[in-house]
């Protein structure tokens, strides 16, 4: 797979920032203790202050984050990232190569476990992990467990609970029946970011046109990087997975302080369910956006992103200081 490579400075506008892999950066594939390849992104910076490693969303592939990932390197982090198994290049679970299926969410778990262990071992000085969306609950999820110990995590528009018409209590058990009664990793609804909706993807996903073109760009590119709805298994998967996340006893425990970024105006994730989270974490600060913010909070408009940004270098400042 080629991919074209730029220099990033601070002259080169943004656009082309989002659109070219840095030409010090490496695209590899890293394989978990299966086998299982998984691609992986590292650009490490010249004198590193730390190393983080970022997990993205649902569908997502790691293209969509380089300009979050210019300007974290811009302040002295090596960041690394991957594609989760199933989407991104890192090789599909279902059949369809258009369906984000997982039957059970235990196998992202043991890959970050895995991944971070592997990675933690390559270098030196803090670590932190930021999460969005699928990518935040995983990193609970990991916290909980204490699979992985950071010195900082944050999680963006995390996927502690899911939108659902009727309550996240009824969504599980509909995706529990669907499982039972069908192919399990059959397409949950046909197309869009979740089901019955007038919106569109985008209104869904970000206010910036731009950077909401830059993921269609990608994919173009790469057709095989795309990917569409979930499976009926992810869906159980992911309202079982949030159902858990709010009866752990272990969040009360995890001391890695953590920064949480909540849009709550979100229509993808429950914004609510993870306020509810944070409240109950020792060390959690928590970052608000109003409906100037859809779910993906880091390729929203400049005035969303650089409020954003500023919360997460003042967090990492304090908790990983240079």
């Amino acid at each position: 797979m080629a991919f074209e490579k730029v220099t990033v400075r601070a002259t080169i506008a943004p656009e082309r920032v989002r659109r070219a892999i840095p030409g010090d950066a490496r695209v590899t594939m890293w394989a978990a203790p299966d086998g299982w390849p998984l691609r992986r992104f590292d650009w490490p910076a010249v004198r590193p202050r730390g190393r983080l490693l970022f997990q993205a969303g649902r569908g997502d592939i790691f293209e969509k984050y380089l300009e979050s990932f210019a300007h974290l390197h811009a302040q002295g982090w090596s960041v690394t990232a991957f594609d989760w198994r199933g989407q991104g290049g890192s090789g599909r679970l279902s059949a369809d190569a258009r369906v984000g299926h997982a039957s059970d969410f235990g196998v992202f778990d043991d890959d970050l476990a895995a991944f971070w262990s592997a990675w933690v071992a390559e270098g030196d000085g803090p670590t932190a992990i930021l999460g969005h969306s699928m990518g935040g609950m995983l990193v609970m999820r990991a916290l909980a467990n204490r699979s992985i110990r950071p010195d900082a995590a944050i999680l963006v528009a995390p996927m502690i609970g899911l939108r659902a018409p009727l309550g996240a209590w009824f969504g599980a058990l509909v995706a529990r029946f669907k499982i039972r009664t069908g192919d399990p990793a059959r397409a949950a609804w046909g197309s869009n970011e979740r089901p019955a909706t007038t919106s569109s993807r985008k209104s869904l996903l970000t206010h910036d046109d731009a950077r909401y073109d830059d993921e269609r760009w990608w994919q173009a590119q790469h057709p095989e990087l795309k990917l569409g709805p979930p499976s009926w298994a992810w869906l159980s998967q992911a309202f079982d997975g949030a159902l858990a996340l709010a009866a752990d006893r272990r969040i009360e425990a995890v001391d890695t302080p953590v920064l949480m970024i909540v849009a709550e105006a979100d229509r993808l994730v429950d914004p609510h369910a993870a306020l509810r989270l944070a409240a109950r974490l020792p060390d959690a600060q928590v970052v608000r956006f109003g409906r100037e913010s859809a779910h993906e909070v880091l390729r929203e408009a400049d005035g969303v992103r650089k409020r954003a940004y500023a919360a997460i270098d003042a967090f990492l400042d304090a908790h990983c200081p240079r």
